[in-house]
């Protein structure tokens, strides 16, 4: 066992040395690219069939979807006061905040009639006992796995956690581990959503796994308390607060402005509809190494490209900014 034992922890080392020599390497060294405004693609692209089934089964239709949240941020003064405030604390325009509530509401969720609706929501959490898990193994001790070493000297939150979900993703994904096989589904649908998988709350459809990695961001800069994958309960009443999730939904796009500059050399500030791809499908750090990885190869700058979901917000970019 020690043996074995040692040569997991030099291949943990030498993977993690080759994740950091990539992202030391992947920015080009001339001038930050700017990634302009608009679509990539003329027409939307395709909308996943479980979208369109949620959808249709709620007897509505994106249109009207879009609609609704469109009057609830129009008619909503205290919540657009709210976004403008929280933007400017993470050093974002709003219109990306704006974009990432429109893409959830309009594909994902309906909005709310008011924004009081979500307090009483959140109340409804508070005093229950959750916890993250699978299979009966619950995540903070599923996470002291020796697969999990090399993570443990991570300086903040968001760097832990992503070590953690690459761990997931080339350790235990789909695979038996010491006699217990695992999904071949995300770390954040395994062991973060108790109620059933691809479930998100609040006012920015927040996943839990998601608060926890920017837990430290938020805390720094809106000075909400820390979240604890301990407290499964409070990392749900946190994502319910509609002040807090938007503090949330604020520290994502600025991570994933963040991610791309440093890592692919792309400054994606000015495309909201770039942001709201990235606010949907997440993995922002990852994305931005394969795009830095494609680009090297090619010899050029390839642009990244919106979704259906971020291609909305910048088709209805004139109307969404009408609002601010």
């Amino acid at each position: 066992m020690p043996g074995m034992m040692g040569t997991l922890i030099v291949r943990r080392l030498l993977t993690s040395l080759l994740i950091a020599a990539a992202v030391l390497t992947a920015a080009p060294a001339f001038a930050v690219e700017v990634v302009p405004p608009g679509n990539r693609h003329v027409e939307q692209p395709d909308i996943p069939g479980a979208s369109v089934r949620r959808t249709k089964g709620t007897k509505t239709s994106f249109d009207r979807k879009y609609d609704k949240v469109h009057e609830l941020l129009a008619t909503d003064h205290e919540l657009m006061g709210k976004i403008k405030k929280v933007s400017a604390a993470y050093g974002i325009d709003p219109i990306h905040v704006v974009g990432a509530i429109v893409g959830e509401h309009t594909y994902n969720v309906d909005a709310y009639d008011r924004l009081q609706s979500y307090y009483v929501k959140a109340a409804s959490y508070a005093g229950e006992s959750f916890r993250f898990a699978y299979g009966g193994e619950d995540v903070d001790d599923f996470i002291k796995r020796p697969q999990f070493a090399e993570c443990s000297g991570k300086g903040d939150s968001y760097a832990l956690w992503s070590c953690r979900e690459d761990v997931w993703e080339s350790d235990f994904r789909g695979k038996t581990v010491d006699g217990k096989s695992f999904p071949d589904n995300r770390f954040s649908a395994v062991f973060f959503q108790p109620f059933y998988a691809g479930q998100t709350f609040g006012l920015g459809q927040i996943n839990p796994l998601t608060a926890l990695m920017l837990s430290d961001l938020v805390t720094k800069v809106s000075g909400y308390d820390k979240l604890n994958e301990k407290d499964a309960g409070g990392v749900y009443r946190a994502i319910m607060q509609p002040d807090i999730s938007l503090a949330f939904v604020a520290a994502s796009i600025r991570k994933s402005i963040d991610d791309y500059r440093q890592i692919a050399g792309m400054d994606i500030s000015k495309n909201p509809g770039l942001t709201a791809t990235l606010y949907n499908v997440g993995n922002s750090r990852q994305r931005a190494s394969a795009l830095a990885a494609k680009n090297r190869a090619s010899g050029q700058a390839v642009l990244p490209e919106e979704n259906y979901y971020g291609w909305l917000v910048n088709d209805k970019l004139d109307e969404l900014e009408r609002l601010l």
